[in-house]
């Protein structure tokens, strides 16, 4: 991707290459804003990064005009989620029934997301991108941040800007410089993610699979399973002082489907281990900085949602603020209309999390006695809930064009 500077200066400067940064950049491009997106690796591509997409975060796409290109992708849909127990198998979401042109989650790399969104801001004369470009420092000048100072492998540079706007992630720097704290919650679990290979007519139908104490979330791919294994809070010194062997026996008892391909997992090194956090912060901005994304608020992978929520952030921020960054009237009441905007969805999305977490999740690892689903997933009213609030969250964000 080229890296053709802006013209004229920068009106906002966004940091941050992942869903909220970019989408931000290009939906503020498109409109006419100078924007410049720093993104401190060389390229967009992470081990298990999220990379499933929600119907909120396909409609935008489609009102993009980008979601027929971005379908064109190798990618694997998800309708239903289902939860298999012994006892039972009950169905935790259906997205067949939502009223949406793409009722299902649909799983993409997010690296090939974060390219195809990257080159159609670059279409854009007013639109810079920096790739190696790490934020080290907020430009102060009398309280405001008016932009940032970052290290390439050029040396020193700064961007000046109107605004800037924190998508830096769960471990923001721009939150620690600006001294913003979150709120923060314990999920009762962590989680390992690995990959298995898939074979010619392998066939599942399960996401959910609980067992003796034991639980996993199974992902079908492209061309491999993604799995989840889901362990108790700060448990993996101990999995890993029990060896390999004895995780592969685990596995095997959980899901036997794939018990001839485990000894693929060769090494410790092809499970990559999730520290499980979940966080939000009271307070989004401060003059001249606007956080959005993770670096607002941490979501726990209950649901997937962490991509979409930071997508409804940065078209909740678009809506608010292009015009003023047209006009160079951005105020701090502007950034505090999209906090308020925005954190009472993330509230909401927190605390079902939480209930998932202790209702489901906590008892699925409890190995002192036999799990059952909860009896609410079993009421058909209630069994529509978790499919709406994992598509769309509270409400539909929709981009004012």
């Amino acid at each position: 991707m080229s890296q053709t500077p802006a013209k004229n200066g920068c009106q906002c400067c966004v940091v941050g290459g992942g869903p909220a940064g970019v989408v931000l950049s290009l939906l503020l491009a498109r409109k006419g804003v100078r924007v410049t997106l720093l993104e401190s690796h060389q390229d967009f591509d992470r081990d298990f990064r999220g990379d499933t997409l929600h119907p909120s975060t396909m409609e935008l796409m489609d009102q993009l005009r980008l979601a027929d290109a971005l379908l064109e992708i190798p990618h694997t849909k998800l309708d239903v989620v289902r939860m298999q127990s012994p006892a039972e198998t009950v169905t935790f979401a259906d997205f067949r029934r939502l009223k949406t042109r793409f009722p299902f989650i649909t799983l993409i790399p997010q690296t090939k997301f974060l390219d195809l969104l990257a080159e159609e801001a670059e279409k854009y004369p007013n639109f810079t991108l920096k790739m190696g470009a790490l934020a080290d420092e907020l430009i102060q000048e009398e309280g405001i941040c008016r932009g940032v100072t970052f290290r390439t492998s050029h040396g020193e540079e700064e961007c000046r800007a109107d605004l800037t706007v924190a998508c830096d992630g769960r471990f923001s720097k721009l939150r620690k410089l600006a001294g913003l704290e979150p709120i923060k919650a314990s999920p009762p679990m962590d989680v390992l993610w690995f990959r298995l290979t898939r074979k010619p007519g392998d066939k599942l139908g399960v996401t959910f699979r609980v067992k003796s104490g034991q639980m996993a979330v199974i992902l079908e791919r492209e061309d491999h399973w993604q799995l989840a294994y889901l362990i108790l809070k700060g448990g993996f010194h101990e999995l890993r002082e029990h060896g390999l062997d004895h995780f592969r026996q685990d596995l095997a008892a959980l899901v036997p489907e794939f018990a001839d391909r485990l000894d693929e997992l060769t090494d410790w090194k092809q499970i990559t281990p999730l520290n499980v956090e979940a966080s939000r912060l009271t307070q989004w901005h401060v003059p001249g900085l606007l956080l959005i994304g993770d670096a607002a608020h941490v979501m726990s992978p209950v649901g997937g949602v962490g991509i979409n929520y930071a997508v409804q952030d940065a078209v909740e921020a678009a809506n608010v603020l292009t015009e003023r960054l047209l006009n160079g009237t951005v105020t701090d009441e502007h950034l505090a209309a999209i906090q308020k905007r925005r954190a009472f969805p993330v509230k909401v999305i927190q605390r079902f999390q939480e209930v998932v977490q202790q209702r489901i999740v906590k008892a699925g690892l409890d190995d002192s006695r036999p799990f059952r689903p909860p009896w609410f997933l079993k009421l058909p009213l209630i069994r529509r809930l978790p499919a709406h609030l994992i598509a769309f969250g509270v409400s539909r964000s929709r981009l004012i064009d």
